[in-house]
Order: structure tokens, then sequence, then C-alpha cells
């Protein structure tokens, strides 16, 4: 199917998910910000997980849409991801920089850094691959899906605040599957590198 190049209803969707990405960063900052004042504004908190839960919503609202009223189109393929991978590392590393509890509630830095690290390298290679000349087909793995969805998790399970269980079991959970996923990454790349040179 020819992918058109402009811009459809789909893609303004995924426009306004990366507009709100900013919104929910200051709406985060402000909430932890009120709370080591000693005086949480719990309304910031819920406008920053209503935020936070719109943008991730919004990215099978815009897949469907696209798949349904036949608007695939060239700058939503380019966007769509760009737009999940801003409002995933935007979450993580405010809410590792942000504490959002007395107690020091947040994403432990160590997490953050990872996550971090795991999407550079990968990017890394992307670029050294096209670069070299090689063709990157981008294909989302079931491992990588699981890697999304235990980080958009650990996201919402700090803005909840759901304290029974320390954060360090989300925390540690979402930091096995990153790095799986990204391991799995790498060796496609070098298997990719190797073909091409077979």
């Amino acid at each position: 199917m020819k992918l058109e190049t402009k811009i459809t209803f789909a893609s303004q969707i995924t426009i306004a998910r990366i507009l709100l990405v900013p919104v929910f960063a200051v709406l985060a900052i402000q909430y932890s910000e009120s709370v080591q004042r000693g005086n949480p504004e719990e309304n910031l908190r819920w406008l920053a997980i209503a935020c936070f839960v719109l943008a991730a919503a919004s990215d099978g609202i815009d897949g469907f849409v696209a798949r349904h009223l036949n608007q695939r189109s060239k700058l939503g393929a380019f966007l769509d991801p760009i737009a999940d991978k801003l409002l995933l590392l935007t979450g993580i590393i405010t809410l590792s920089l942000s504490p959002w509890g007395a107690d020091n509630w947040r994403i432990p830095l160590w997490l953050a850094a990872l996550v971090v690290a795991r999407d550079v390298i990968i990017l890394g290679g992307i670029t050294i691959l096209y670069y070299l000349k090689r063709s990157v087909p981008i294909e989302p793995s079931w491992l990588g899906k699981i890697c999304t969805v235990t980080q958009m998790t650990l996201i919402i399970w700090v803005m909840l605040k759901c304290s029974a269980i320390p954060i360090i079991y989300p925390a540690v959970i979402t930091a096995t599957f990153t790095l799986s996923s990204g391991t799995r990454y790498i060796l496609h790349g070098f298997k990719i590198h190797h073909n091409a040179k077979s």
C-alpha cells in the first residue's frame, strides 16, 4: 500500500502526543517541588497522570485510525516511534530526578541510566549500520514490546504511589527486560552486519 506524505488525522494525533510530553514533564516537576516544600498539590499529580495516560492511550488511537481509515503515511511512520520514545524517556528521567514522595519515592537513578544507555547504544548501532550501507528493518520484537510495557507500568506505579510493594521490585523486572531487549537488538545488529558481508 502506498504511503501518503500529507499530515493525516492519525499523524495529527501523534503530533498531539509529542506536544503532551513537555506538558506532562512540567506538571510532574511542579508536583515534585510541592512535595519537597512539604505541601503536595495533589491536583498537579492527577493532572500529570491524566496527561501521561492520555498520551499513552493516543498511541493505540493513532494506530487504529491509520489502519481503519487508510491513513498510513511516511510522516506517521516516522513520528510514531519518536513520540513513543519521547514519552517513555521523559517519564523515566523526570520521575527519577523528581521525587514524588517525602520518602524519596521515585524511579531509581540507576534504572534511568540503564534505559538511556540502552537506547543510545541501539541508536548508535543503527547509525553505524546505515553508514555501512546495511539494510536495517525496524521491526519491534515481542521482547521489545514487553520492555515497553514494563517501563510504562513502572512510570504509572510511581505516579500512583503504589508503595505497598517497594519500588525496587518493579524496577528490577523493568531492568531485566531492558537489558534483555537491548542485548537482543545488539545481537541482531551484528547478525545484519555479518549477513551483509557474507
